[in-house]
């Protein structure tokens, strides 16, 4: 998350999509779309950005700064502020399928299983401030605050959907 200085109110510029998009939405904020790196940025009309879509940290940063950059040949005051990464996405595939009843039976006060709502098992890791959705097939997608905690979460939680892996006959 990159917070800059840009207001959006009536003016005429922001309605451009040239190479890069940007496009008015009607709920106080600007999308605009780069190509490379290849991200996808909310503009809040208090100044914060979101950029999504990056697939490293360095290419985040990246491309907020061309994100700044595109918004002050529009002509608006940026400054480039406060960078951080908020959240992480990753999304990891186990060599073998789970049995998610057995696995959420194991692991019950922390994992939850719902088959008529989700198709993935969620569990929680509070420490880490992680979140696991795990699919039977063996596909874990994991959210949280940074790389070195989604790494961790992977690592913790693989001896437990081991456990409760099919056996191929």
């Amino acid at each position: 998350m990159a917070e800059l200085e840009p207001r959006f109110g009536s003016n005429p510029k922001c309605k451009n999509k040239g190479r890069d998009g940007l496009q008015i939405s009607n709920v106080m904020k600007v999308l605009m779309k780069l190509r490379k790196p290849r991200i996808t940025a909310s503009i809040w009309s208090s100044g914060k950005i979101i950029c999504t879509g990056a697939t490293s940290e360095e290419e985040a940063k990246l491309g907020a700064r061309r994100l700044a950059r595109c918004l002050q040949k529009l002509g608006f005051q940026v400054k480039f502020t406060d960078f951080k990464v908020v959240n992480v996405l990753a999304v990891c595939t186990m060599p073998f399928e789970i049995r998610l009843p057995e696995f959420t039976k194991r692991n019950r006060p922390i994992a939850s299983y719902e088959p008529e709502l989700h198709p993935a098992a969620s569990y929680r890791i509070k420490h880490l401030k992680a979140t696991l959705q795990i699919f039977s097939t063996g596909s874990v997608t994991v959210t949280g605050p940074n790389i070195k905690c989604v790494a961790t979460a992977v690592e913790e939680i693989y001896p437990l959907v081991f456990d409760s892996r099919k056996e191929i006959l």
